[in-house]
């Protein structure tokens, strides 16, 4: 076995990769970075012009992909999408739920819409495409691949005012697991990511405050993590070096839970 061996294990020539919330943050990340793996990647949120955006990076990079305005909080939008999708690449094979919002506020001032449009989002539109998903793969007797976006948030309490965000997240991780293990006698895997504090352009003045700097102190490794710290575990998920793993909710957060 050679080294150009092993790494081939990680490209994704062939694979046709969905990634909902698409048109910004860790979704848009994601999205190039299977792209630049060799999978064709369709894009999927409701702001077109940020669509527009991912996919001129993907294009210049010389990747393929396409863009499909979804609202994930709707069932008719993912049938549709999904459809979408296999007109113009093929047959989705790949799915990366990331799309998901947190609404801070004290659960007494949270109101139930306010409940609700966490939930819908973080968590039942995951069960939604996840659903269709696979609907699609096993009709055809095709294997797939299955990538949840949790947050350590799922297993401890990140901050007083996000109960619905911590909920949604904690039932993300068990949903991986149930829905692992239903697939996988279709040859369909399902697992997620757990990031703890990654820095974006949308936390980093945060970050730079006091407060922000004693939450960094508590992690073990001291610091917070970089956007690019996720593409290992992603692309191992993904692709045929994760071939034998299912049901797992794997943390990339510098320790964070454990201390």
């Amino acid at each position: 076995m050679t080294t150009n061996d092993i790494l081939k294990k990680f490209t994704l020539d062939g694979d046709i990769a969905l990634v909902t919330g698409a048109s910004r943050g860790l979704g848009r990340r994601f999205a190039c970075v299977l792209a630049n793996m060799g999978a064709k990647v369709v894009l999927a949120a409701r702001n077109k012009e940020k669509l527009n955006e991912t996919k001129n990076i993907i294009i210049a990079s010389g990747g393929d992909c396409c863009i499909i305005e979804m609202d994930v909080t709707k069932e008719k939008s993912i049938h549709a999408g999904f459809e979408e999708a296999k007109e113009k690449l093929g047959n989705v094979n790949i799915l990366i739920n990331n799309a998901g919002i947190a609404i801070a506020k004290s659960s007494i001032n949270t109101s139930m819409d306010d409940w609700n449009s966490v939930i819908n989002t973080n968590l039942s539109a995951v069960f939604a495409c996840s659903k269709v998903f696979a609907k699609n793969l096993i009709d055809k007797n095709l294997p797939g691949k299955i990538i949840n976006i949790s947050s350590i948030a799922s297993e401890i309490v990140l901050g007083k005012y996000l109960s619905s965000y911590c909920s949604s997240k904690a039932a993300v991780s068990h949903l991986t697991r149930t829905l692992a293990f239903e697939y996988a006698e279709f040859g369909i895997q399902v697992n997620a990511i757990a990031p703890g504090y990654i820095l974006t352009d949308l936390n980093k003045n945060f970050f730079d405050t006091e407060d922000g700097k004693a939450m960094v102190k508590k992690i073990p490794l001291k610091r917070l993590g970089n956007a690019d710290e996720l593409d290992g575990v992603l692309l191992l998920l993904c692709s045929s070096a994760g071939s034998f793993i299912t049901g797992s909710v794997m943390r990339v957060d510098g320790g964070h839970v454990i201390a």
